[in-house]
C-alpha cells in the first residue's frame, strides 16, 4: 500500500476520543496529513479507500528511553529517533517523547538539539523532549546514574529557558529544587512532573501552583501512599499534580494498583506509557546502563539485583492490560493512550481526537485491540505486514 495524500479509511467502529462513545461505519478522508471529514461509510466512496475494524486516536508516548536497537542516551541524533519511532509504532505509537535519562553534566543539551534537528526535517512520529533528570532526588535514584545526579543550577536555565516550539516534559524532584525555578520552567512551557522524588505531600501541594503538571511512573521511584503522608501518590489523586504517567505492564504497577489508579484517578488524567528501553522492537536482549548490566528476562527489564531498568512493553499491551487488569472500558483505555497525553502536553486542539481539522495521527487495530497500522500525520509509520489488514478498494 502506497502513501498518497488523500485516502480515505473505513472503520467497522471509530473511537472519536476523551473517552466518547464508539460510533459504527464510520469514513474519514485524509489529506495533506490532516482529518479533512468524518462521514458514515460510504461517503467518500470516489476516493481510494482502506477498510478497517477499529480507529483510534494515534497513540502518544510520553515516556519512551528507547526503541529498535537505539538508546537516546547512548545515541543522542535524529536517526536514533527515526528508529525508535518506527519500532515504537508497532504498538500504536503515533508520537513520540523521546526520554533522555540522567547523565552527568549538561549532556542533556545534546538530546535537546537531536530532537530540535528532528522536528525540523522533520521526522514522522518526534513530537516532542522528555528530561527524566538529572535533577531528581538521591534518595530515589531506580536504576539512573547516582553519580550523575544533581541539583538545577542557574547555568542549566540559560538551555532550559530556550523558546522553541515543540512540547516538553522535565521530569525533577521539587525538594532539589525551589518553587521560582519551578515556575520558570513552566513559564518556558515545560511541563513540570514529579518523579524519582522523596517529597511530601505538603511541599507538592505549596508547589503545586508554581506550575507542577503531573507525576512521572507513578508508584515508582517515590514514597507510597500511607496513612498520615500521602506523598505524591496523594497528590495525584487529589489533582495536586493534574497528570501521572502509568506503566500498565503489570510488573511496574501491580494490577490492583492499576485498578486503584483507574477508579480514583480517571482516564481523563491518567497517560498510559512505555518507558521502553533499546530492547522494544530490536534483536538487543541485554545491555549497559551505566554501571549496570541490563537483562531481558520473561517480558521484564531488571539489573543482576532485580531492580526493574525501564520496560519492555508495547502501548496496545498497556491499553488491553488496563481493560483486562483495572476494568477501563476500551474508550477510555483508548484515551489514556492518545487523547489524555495530548491533553497532559497541551496539544489537544490538534492531536488525540479523530475530528474534522485534526492532524491524521491515528492507531488502527484489529477486532482484538491489536495494532495493525499506525499513521502519523497522513503517514504510515507502521503497517503490518504478517497480515492482511485491510482491503484497499
Amino acid at each position: 500500500m502506497s502513501n498518497k495524500s488523500e485516502f480515505v479509511i473505513e472503520a467497522t467502529t471509530l473511537y472519536p476520543g476523551f473517552s466518547a462513545p464508539a460510533v459504527n461505519e464510520r469514513a474519514i478522508l485524509i489529506k495533506d496529513g490532516l482529518i479533512e471529514a468524518i462521514g458514515e461509510r460510504g461517503t467518500f466512496s470516489s476516493r481510494r479507500c482502506i477498510e478497517v475494524d477499529i480507529v483510534a486516536p494515534g497513540f502518544i508516548d510520553i515516556q519512551i528511553n528507547g526503541a529498535g536497537d537505539c538508546q537516546f542516551n547512548d545515541t543522542p541524533d535524529a536517526s536514533s529517533l527515526a528508529a525508535m519511532a518506527r519500532a515504537a509504532s508497532a504498538g500504536g505509537v503515533a508520537h513520540i517523547m523521546p526520554t533522555f535519562i540522567t547523565e552527568s553534566g549538561r549532556a542533556y543539551s545534546a538530546a535537546i538539539d537531536a530532537v530540535e534537528k528532528a522536528i525540523s526535517e522533520p521526522i514522522d512520529g518526534v513530537l516532542g523532549l522528555h528530561l527524566e533528570g538529572p535533577f531528581i532526588s538521591p534518595e530515589k535514584p531506580g536504576i539512573h546514574r547516582a553519580d550523575a545526579i544533581r541539583p538545577l543550577e542557574d547555568s542549566d536555565m540559560a538551555l532550559l529557558e530556550r523558546t522553541v516550539s515543540y512540547p516538553r516534559i522535565i521530569t525533577l524532584a521539587p525538594e532539589e529544587t525551589n518553587s521560582e525555578t519551578i515556575a520558570r520552567l513552566s513559564k518556558a512551557g515545560w511541563r513540570v512532573f514529579v518523579g524519582h522524588s522523596a517529597a511530601g505531600y505538603d511541599l507538592l501541594r505549596d508547589l503545586s501552583s508554581a506550575g507542577l503538571a503531573g507525576a512521572t511512573h507513578l508508584f515508582n521511584a517515590m514514597p507510597p501512599l500511607m496513612g498520615r503522608e500521602p506523598g505524591p501518590i496523594g497528590a495525584v489523586i487529589e489533582g495536586l499534580l493534574p497528570f501521572a504517567g502509568l506503566i500498565a505492564d503489570g510488573m511496574h504497577v501491580h494490577p490492583a494498583n492499576l485498578r486503584f489508579a483507574f477508579d480514583h484517578i480517571g482516564p481523563e488524567r491518567i497517560c498510559l506509557v512505555t518507558d521502553a528501553m533499546l530492547t522494544l522492537g530490536g534483536t538487543t536482549t541485554e545491555f549497559d546502563f551505566g554501571e549496570k548490566r541490563v537483562y531481558l528476562k520473561d517480558g521484564r527489564l531488571c539489573d543482576e539485583t532485580g531492580r526493574l531498568g525501564g520496560a519492555h512493553l508495547y502501548l496496545d499491551e498497556a491499553v488491553r492490560n488496563m481493560i483486562r487488569y483495572a476494568g477501563a472500558p476500551v474508550e477510555a483505555a483508548m484515551a489514556m493512550a492518545g487523547s489524555t497525553p495530548a491533553l497532559a502536553l497541551g496539544v489537544a486542539d490538534e492531536l488525540g481526537r479523530v475530528a474534522s481539522g485534526y492532524r491524521a495521527s491515528l492507531t488502527l487495530c484489529d477486532s482484538g485491540l491489536r495494532v495493525l497500522a499506525t499513521l502519523s500525520d497522513g503517514e504510515f509509520l507502521y503497517q503490518d505486514t504478517s497480515n492482511q489488514f485491510a482491503k484497499e478498494t
